[in-house]
Order: structure tokens, then C-alpha cells, then sequence
């Protein structure tokens, strides 16, 4: 391939992005009251988000409901040829329908529209039409701001449909954070697949009881080596005389304070000071920022008082699919 041939391609894909990037940057400023009277709507409805479009703004408009779905608010994607064929009883009087279309004339959503209005449904529509008939029939019309689509033509939703799904994305989230959405719920949400592995709890990673290695400052080394050999972590904990965590103790330390009195000192001379812990309630994956950022591959875990309830070594997060 000619490097002219390249670099005219690199050029176009800039081109369109820049474009789309105006696009959102114009989207962006136009926000006014109409979209927060859409997410209080949606946030006090009773009933889910029946969100609607034919073609590209369909896939959208599939794409908003899922991510709504998975941010605590409950939202199903209403195919409109479907619709007219009984999937309209999908959709109750207590929701809140979201119909996409650029133009505002998509004769598929008629029926959805029509629908809505005999039935006092609330119609939130998303369209550059202003004055189409989807913008005058909804109660609430976020409209996109005038931005030429990127295709080359000006014929092909591109600009449109980005402005589309960042508009559904602010949604979303604009929800999911007027609502508290925490962690937990988000992992409920999402127990398969990577995403699922990453939010699990060091709670359920990590060891427990007899297993975590722990001494006293006045533990002489011989003792200590004994005790970190057979926790088989790499470390001991050092706590203080009401169970505090105090310093930790590793492998490395033991190499790098080699030498002839090294067996006869108490590990408080030896210790590591104010070592990196985490929590119960900390997610696997922050820990493994801890452990990757110190390049260490053991974190004790404490309590709210620093006493040690467990120990959670890297290859538990490789186990696990966190790492």
C-alpha cells in the first residue's frame, strides 16, 4: 500500500472525528432545562424506560436502553415495526417512552407516538427536527443541535447517531448518579466476564485465621524466618500488643539485612514501618493497583482499628481473574 494512500486515510478518519467531536462539543452547550425535566421524569416514573428507534437510531437507541438497564435504571428497547404488531403491550402507563429519530418524521415510531398519546405516557423525544411531527407530539423533545454528518455524501448517520448516544450516555448516568448508584450494584448487574471478576471483594479473596503470618516486635529473626517460610506468602506481620498491624516483614528484607547478627535480632528491628494494607470491603482490583504501584505480592488486610483479619497474596487475584 502507498504511504499516500495511508496518510489520505489517516487524514479522512481525522477529519471525521474532529467533526463528530464539534458535533458533541455543540450537543454539549446546547443542554438547557429540557434534559433535566427528562431525567426527572424518568428518576420518579414507576414504571421503565421503553426506549425506541428504526434503523441506526435503533441500534442506538438499543444500546441506551442497555446501559441504562445495567445502571440501575430498567429500561427495554421497543422495536417499532414490532410494536405495530403487539409489542406495544409492552409499554405501560406508568413509563416512559424515548423515541429516536434525526429527522422526526420516522412513519415507523407512528404508532409507538400514537400510542403514547392516547394513553397519557410520557414521550421523550430525541431528534434535530424541532418542528418534525416526533418534536411537536413529545412532552419533552431533547433536541440535537444543527451539526453536518461526517460522511462524505452528508447522507449517512454518523455525527447524528454519536450525538445520539452520548445524549442517551448522559442520561444514563445522570440517573445512575442522582439515584447513589454504589459498586455493589453495579457488580449485581455484571457477574460474568472480566467486568464481573474485577469488582469481587477482598472479602472473598482473601485468607483467614491461622493462615495469616503473624509476629512480635520482640521475635527474634530465627522465629520470624520459621513463620514466614511456612505461611507461604512471603512476609510476616508485625503487631503490636493490641493487635495492630504495625510493619511487615518480606523475603526482600531478609535478603538485603543478610549478615551474621541477622538471626539474633527482633523483627522490630527488621520491619518494614507503616506497610500498604487494604480492607474487607475493598474490591480485588484495587488491591491489585496497590500491589502493581509498590511492586509488591502481598497485602494484609485490616479492620477499622488496624488489627489484621486476613491476607491476600497476587496470585489469589490471579486465581480469581482480577490481575
Amino acid at each position: 500500500m502507498k504511504l499516500s494512500t495511508i496518510s489520505t486515510d489517516l487524514a479522512e478518519a481525522r477529519r471525521v472525528i474532529a467533526m463528530e467531536a464539534d458535533g458533541l462539543a455543540a450537543l454539549s452547550d446546547s443542554l438547557n432545562g429540557a434534559f433535566e425535566a427528562a431525567v426527572e421524569r424518568i428518576a420518579t416514573s414507576k414504571g421503565r424506560v421503553a426506549v425506541s428507534g428504526m434503523g441506526k437510531s435503533g441500534l442506538v437507541g438499543r444500546k441506551i436502553a442497555a446501559t441504562m438497564a445495567s445502571t440501575g435504571t430498567p429500561a427495554q428497547f421497543v422495536h417499532p415495526a414490532e410494536a405495530s404488531h403487539g409489542d406495544l403491550g409492552m409499554i405501560t402507563p406508568d413509563d416512559v417512552v424515548i423515541c429516536l429519530s434525526n429527522s422526526g418524521e420516522t412513519k415507523e415510531l407512528a404508532d409507538i407516538v400514537a400510542y403514547t398519546r392516547r394513553h397519557g405516557i410520557c414521550l421523550i423525544a430525541i431528534t434535530s427536527g424541532a418542528t418534525s411531527t416526533l418534536a411537536l407530539a413529545s412532552d419533552i423533545l431533547l433536541a440535537l443541535p444543527a451539526a453536518p454528518e461526517a460522511c462524505p455524501l452528508g447522507l449517512a448517520p454518523t455525527t447524528s447517531t454519536t450525538m445520539q448516544l452520548a445524549l442517551g450516555d448522559a442520561l444514563a448516568v445522570a440517573l445512575m448518579a442522582r439515584r447513589g448508584f454504589t459498586t455493589e450494584q453495579f457488580k449485581s448487574f455484571h457477574p460474568g466476564g472480566k467486568l464481573g471478576d474485577s469488582l469481587v471483594k477482598v472479602s472473598a479473596l482473601m485468607h483467614r485465621g491461622e493462615e495469616i503470618p503473624l509476629t512480635t516486635a520482640q521475635t527474634r529473626m530465627d522465629q520470624v524466618i520459621l513463620t514466614i517460610t511456612s505461611g507461604h506468602f512471603g512476609c510476616a506481620g508485625v503487631v503490636d500488643s493490641a493487635g495492630r498491624l504495625v510493619g511487615v516483614i518480606t523475603d526482600g528484607d531478609l535478603r538485603r539485612k543478610m549478615g551474621p547478627g541477622l538471626l539474633t535480632l527482633g523483627a522490630g528491628e527488621v520491619m518494614n514501618r507503616n506497610p500498604r494494607t487494604t480492607t474487607e470491603n475493598a474490591l480485588g482490583a484495587e488491591a491489585l493497583f496497590i500491589m502493581n504501584s509498590k511492586a509488591i505480592t502481598a497485602l494484609f488486610v485490616v479492620d477499622g482499628n488496624g488489627r489484621p483479619v486476613g491476607i491476600l497474596h497476587i496470585h489469589d487475584l490471579l486465581r480469581a481473574k482480577v490481575a
